[in-house]
Order: C-alpha cells, then structure tokens, then sequence
C-alpha cells in the first residue's frame, strides 16, 4: 500500500491531467480508457476509467501487469508502429487493445494511453479502428506535460 501510494502520489499531476482526456477518448470510443507508467520491468496502472458496456474488460487503477505482454507495454518498451501499437489477445485472451506513446519534455515516453476491451467490439484490428483516436489523446496530454 505505501508503493501504490507513492506511485499515486509521484503521478498525481499526470493523472489530473489525463483524466479529462481520457474521459474524452471514452466517451468518443465507446470502450474502456487506461494511462500506464512503467515502474521496472513491469507497468501499473495509473488511472482506469470503464465504458458504460455490461461487457467490458476492468484494468484496476493500481494493477501492476508485466511489461513484455500487451500494446501499453509494448508502448513503454519504445515498440510503435504508425503511433500506435495493437494487441489481439496477447495478455489476456478475448481482449483487444491499442495504446500510444505519451512523451514528457525530453521526448521521451512516460505514459501509454490505451483502449481495451472486448474482440467482439473492439475488432481483430483495434489500431485500425481507434489507433487515431489513441494517438490524439496520447498527444493531448503530451502537450499538457509540455512534451
């Protein structure tokens, strides 16, 4: 409890700012919202926020997951592809996502910004649907962060 704590603490400002995009990129996917900061090898989740859907994938604000599975970690880990990074099922089977880079004042990346959700409606190609969107809130907050 003190890490996570900490961590709140530490990331305070960035969640403040990002809650209102993120709630923006919810509203606008339809789909559950997440922010993620690397911490080691692994990420947690900094601040979640769920789409209205009865079936919906729920990343707990404070989670740590591994880092070398999922599009955010892919993310965190410097992988891009046109902005964005996908993923069909790779950390969790049935789920889909699609994360972007948040970049600080030295370009370089301190959060991914993702959506997730369930294959059904997100697709097998997430990036191709929502990888604008996820890339145009990700460069919101960058600017925010003065990135």
């Amino acid at each position: 409890l003190v890490a996570l704590g900490q961590a709140s603490q530490d990331r305070f400002p960035l969640v403040e700012m990002a809650r209102p995009i993120l709630a923006s990129l919810r509203d606008g996917t339809g789909e559950s919202v997440q922010l993620f900061v690397q911490e080691g090898t692994q990420r947690r989740c900094v601040l979640s926020l769920e789409t209205p859907h009865g079936l919906r994938w729920i990343v707990p604000e404070g989670s740590v997951v591994p880092l070398d599975a999922g599009s955010a970690g892919r993310v965190l880990s410097g992988s891009t592809v046109d902005g964005w990074v996908e993923s069909i099922g790779e950390r969790e089977p049935g789920v889909a996502s699609v994360s972007a880079a948040v970049l600080g004042s030295n370009d370089a990346t301190v959060a991914a910004v993702s959506v997730s959700g369930p294959i059904e409606r997100l697709s097998r190609q997430p990036g191709d649907r929502f990888g604008d969107a996820v890339i145009a809130a990700a460069a919101e907050l960058s600017r925010e962060l003065g990135g």
